[in-house]
């Protein structure tokens, strides 16, 4: 599900089967050195999150991602969403990014981190397989959160 009036509605009435929300974590980086590898990291992780969100529509929402930059980067902010989200009835919070700083929150926040894998030069056949291998690694993270409540 994504966050959109169709699917939100859906929500609000399925809140005990859809209890799961994923929030990409996305850096910008607008320095002329990391732009290009910063913008390959956003492009790898919104297509990583929506092709998660096509395999199990109905059980997680993905919400917009979380943007910052070093200088705007704060722990506060995030824990503050998480909680937003679990008041408005998300069992599971999962956080997704390509940065591997969020790991050491991992005690606060549930992060979920991959490396960025550059898509933009890939066909598409290329990238479905790409996303499918991601996909196997992120399937264990949500079902062992899934099992635990």
């Amino acid at each position: 599900m994504f966050f959109n009036v169709k699917d939100v509605q859906q929500f609000q009435a399925q809140k005990d089967f859809i209890d799961t929300a994923l929030v990409p974590l996305l850096s910008l980086d607008f320095n002329e050195s990391k732009i290009k590898q910063s913008s390959s990291s956003a492009e790898f992780l919104m297509s990583l999150t929506a092709f998660v969100e096509q395999q199990f529509k109905g059980r997680l929402m993905l919400v917009p991602p979380f943007s910052y930059t070093e200088q705007t980067k704060n722990g506060l902010a995030v824990n503050l969403l998480k909680e937003d989200l679990q008041n408005a009835g998300f069992k599971h919070v999962l956080f997704i990014t390509c940065d591997h700083t969020w790991t050491s929150n991992n005690e606060q926040l549930e992060v979920i981190w991959l490396p960025a894998i550059p898509l933009e030069s890939m066909d598409s056949g290329v990238k479905k397989t790409i996303l499918e291998e991601q996909l196997k690694q992120i399937i264990p993270k949500l079902t062992s959160k899934w099992f635990q409540s």
